[in-house]
């Protein structure tokens, strides 16, 4: 990195790096400029702990893993990451978001299992690797039988398999169709993917000197908490009840799953079918169990700022280039502290800003900013939910389904983890 010191702002750059809804991958050199580590400040290495289970075991050995946290907290940017650490350790990794083929209010284990065969092909077709499992050529028969319109007689099998999610996602009348066929072929459908694809996938990668197949399937924690036929919620019943299915696939597989599932009486069910506790990815700490600013998280957060309006300044002379984005040093920390450390609502706030006025950004810009998502959030609130909320600011603790659907689905508490043991706090846009 080069060290200038002149605090030259591309207020352009700048701008579309603070965009909310911009995902960084680290395999984008720009994108690898702003990036900050905030394992330090999040209780510990998930991501590199997660590597460490897939490299230390055999090759011959699949692990399952799954990983969740808050909805916009960084969680596709740390697995995007992963990706990054394991094919430098000479993994073929398919990562891959469920959003892209599965309609999450309605989901099958079918759904997920297609979608992940779709992804592991198309991945390895632009390596030449191509397959014809003749299970999969059945398949295509009897659905064109009963579904004539989708045409999957003589296609290509990753066309096929295209064809298939596409219409299970975008279809409701087919879907049903699809899955009379699919859902009771499901163990059929587990062993083909593994003995026509998975299984001669590694041994084709091996020949280019790979050490094994990695599936990472990201934004499954995004799926509804709909109820189905059994009266499960319909994350309790994919990953628990079905669970043992989606760790049948002989390669690694990470599944992002909702954070519910971490509150649910069955979440010692879940790990026990997946033979691993779950990974939370926490927030940024940026206050202490009292209360006291953790300065160390805000540290972090200004340079994430800071990183996006001078990515080729080191670090530390970046902080003297403050006041050309704000007009104080203390008008960022107060936007770090109110973010709760929640990498997107900062960014939210942030853009906001930058969407009413130009740098440097006045702290009676960002208050006004504070004062709209603050009276936003709290209109949401009920007299019930404030009850709760009080209990949460006194005891730091969070239990049971029932307050996580309450609290911290709609971002009313946030999650944290210190060297005791995770816990957790009210929103500070509502304490504003």
């Amino acid at each position: 990195m080069v060290a200038l010191n002149n605090c030259s702002l591309d207020l352009l750059r700048f701008y579309r790096a603070c965009n909310p809804i911009k995902t960084l991958n680290l395999q984008n050199p720009e994108d690898r400029e702003y990036y900050i580590d905030f394992s330090s400040v999040r209780g510990a290495k998930r991501i590199e702990n997660m590597a460490r289970t897939i490299n230390r075991l055999s090759p011959n050995e699949p692990t399952f893993q799954l990983f969740t946290g808050h909805i916009g907290n960084g969680k596709t940017t740390e697995l995007l990451r992963l990706k990054t650490l394991l094919e430098k350790k000479e993994f073929h990794v398919v990562y891959f978001e469920a959003t892209e083929d599965i309609d999450i209010g309605d989901v099958d284990i079918s759904d997920i299992l297609l979608s992940i065969a779709r992804h592991v092909v198309e991945s390895l077709k632009e390596l030449d690797i191509t397959f014809q499992p003749s299970f999969f050529q059945q398949l295509f028969g009897q659905i064109q039988q009963s579904v004539p319109r989708l045409n999957l007689t003589g296609i290509d099998f990753s066309i096929g398999l295209v064809t298939i999610t596409t219409q299970l996602k975008g279809s409701f009348n087919e879907r049903d169709k699809l899955r009379a066929i699919l859902e009771p072929r499901t163990p059929n459908l587990i062993e083909s993917i593994n003995q026509d694809i998975i299984e001669p996938a590694i041994a084709q990668l091996r020949t280019q000197g790979k050490n094994g197949l990695v599936v990472i399937i990201d934004n499954l924690d995004r799926i509804d908490n709909t109820l189905k036929p059994n009266n499960k919620i319909q994350p309790e019943y994919l990953f628990v009840d079905r669970g043992e299915q989606l760790r049948r696939l002989k390669c690694h597989v990470i599944y992002s799953i909702p954070l519910i599932l971490t509150f649910a009486n069955q979440l010692q069910a879940l790990e026990s079918r997946f033979g691993k506790n779950v990974k939370v990815l926490p927030m940024v700490q940026v206050r202490t169990r009292d209360g006291k600013p953790f300065e160390q998280g805000i540290d972090l957060l200004q340079q994430m700022v800071l990183a996006r309006a001078f990515p080729d300044i080191e670090q530390q002379k970046r902080l003297d280039c403050i006041t050309e984005i704000f007009d104080k040093p203390e008008t960022l920390k107060k936007l770090c502290l109110i973010s709760g450390g929640h990498i997107r609502n900062l960014l939210v706030l942030l853009f906001s800003c930058l969407q009413q006025e130009d740098t440097p950004i006045s702290i009676q810009c960002l208050n006004d900013v504070i004062r709209r998502q603050r009276d936003m959030l709290k209109r949401a609130i009920t007299s019930n939910e404030w009850k709760l909320l009080e209990e949460v600011k006194n005891s730091k603790l969070v239990r049971g389904e029932d307050k996580y659907t309450t609290l911290l689905s709609s971002l009313f508490v946030f999650e944290y983890e210190d060297q005791q043991s995770q816990w957790f706090d009210v929103n500070p846009l509502l304490e504003a």
